[in-house]
């Protein structure tokens, strides 16, 4: 962990930060957060692996370009991944390795310092925060009779946030011209798709490790003006939801957003902006849909699961059922901590009755049927559902009925 930066005067800019980036402390930790992290290789093909078999020579070199101010990122490569639950795709930028440590770093240097004003009902990439905090405070407003919910989607938030307007934000608070260049030039580094490569005018590329943190600069005017206005506001990185105890309260939340956006340059999605009335219709917010004082798994976060359980279950696998049970165990437990607060048992008991269908499908292909393995019949004799239990399958509906369960929010 990394000291804590010592505050100058109130409101005053910080106007020597890049020895703090460069420094072989905050370096080191920075690499380290990265290997932790993972993820692919950049344009250079150079992996986590083989950037650490250079430490620490390539770590001193980093710090001698930082120090001199000649560093300059390499270009960032664009893939395209699934949108969960959906056909779609989205965006995700992968910069090197190099330029991964060296963001780090900067979010080190950066993150103490705008924390401190950021408004209380952001939670997206913030130290001590997280998902879970969100969809409490959200639930917390239901029941406090907050139904009326404006409930807002950013189009293209990522790729839309204007460069010059993101850096007058950071200059209110940074005045060291070696970090602004730094920021600059990372917003700034090439693209590269296929064969196409571009200069990007606008945007922060998601996948890019400082770009969370200039996301929430860039909103957080409009966290601390809704704040001001008397609103109820839940916000987790681009994705917000209002929440206002009548019809009118809620049009005029966003109204406001409205106008916002539009002077910040940004654009709320048409169709996906709405009012909702809780009490008797749904809306959806990280992962989850409410209504009323009830929230189950979205059904894009179960098709998501799905997904995840069918490569993980092929009919064709040669390994052993206990093999495939424990790749499956761990893509359940996973998902059930997040979703075990569903006000529904049934969720749970449509999924476990599915994944032991797709199970009986590949134990049958084994002996040489055919078809999937579903209903009472022989399959169901041959492999009833306490075989599965006996082989150590988790069990959502059992784990969502335990007593030990922790007590929903």
């Amino acid at each position: 962990m990394l000291e804590t930066l010592e505050s100058g005067a109130q409101g005053e800019p910080w106007f020597r930060l890049i020895d703090k980036v460069y420094s072989d402390r905050t370096l080191l930790a920075a690499f380290q957060q990265v290997a932790r992290n993972d993820g692919a290789a950049g344009v250079d093909h150079v992996s986590v692996t083989e950037f650490e078999r250079q430490l620490p020579g390539s770590l001193r070199e980093l710090a001698d370009v930082l120090k001199s101010g000649v560093y300059q990122p390499q270009a960032i490569k664009r893939v395209q991944i699934p949108k969960a639950g959906s056909n779609e795709t989205r965006p995700l930028g992968i910069p090197t390795v190099r330029d991964r440590v060296v963001q780090t770093a900067l979010v080190y240097a950066l993150e103490p310092i705008f924390e401190r004003d950021f408004a209380e009902h952001s939670y997206g990439f913030r130290p001590g925060r997280g998902c879970k905090d969100a969809l409490r405070r959200v639930d917390e407003l239901l029941q406090a009779g907050y139904t009326h919910v404006v409930d807002a989607d950013l189009k293209g938030y990522f790729d839309s946030i204007p460069h010059d307007r993101l850096m007058a934000l950071v200059e209110a608070k940074i005045a060291d011209g070696a970090v602004l260049r730094l920021i600059s030039a990372f917003l700034q580094a090439d693209i590269v798709a296929d064969t196409s490569r571009w200069t990007p005018e606008q945007g922060a590329p998601q996948g890019a490790v400082l770009s969370p943190l200039l996301s929430n600069i860039y909103l957080d005017p409009l966290d601390h003006l809704l704040a001001q206005s008397g609103f109820e506001m839940v916000r987790y990185a681009d994705d917000f939801v209002i929440l206002c105890r009548t019809s009118a309260e809620a049009q005029r939340a966003l109204d406001l957003v409205r106008n916002w956006t539009s002077e910040a340059g940004l654009t709320l999605h048409p169709t996906k902006t709405k009012l909702v009335n809780a009490a008797c219709e749904e809306f959806s917010f990280l992962g989850y849909t409410f209504r009323g004082t009830k929230h189950w798994p979205r059904d894009k976060s179960r098709e998501q699961l799905k997904d995840t359980l069918r490569a993980k279950t092929p009919r064709t696998s040669g390994d052993s059922l206990g093999s495939v049970i424990q790749r499956v165990n761990q893509s359940l437990q996973g998902w059930f901590e997040y979703f075990q607060h569903s006000s529904f048992a049934n969720v749970f008991q449509d999924l476990d009755g599915w994944l032991r269908m797709r199970l009986r499908s590949l134990l049958r292909k084994r002996q040489g049927g055919r078809g999937r393995g579903r209903g009472r019949g022989c399959d169901h004799q041959r492999w009833p559902n306490h075989f599965f239990a006996e082989q150590g399958l988790f069990n959502l509906k059992a784990a969502h009925a335990s007593p030990l369960q922790p007590s929903q929010r």
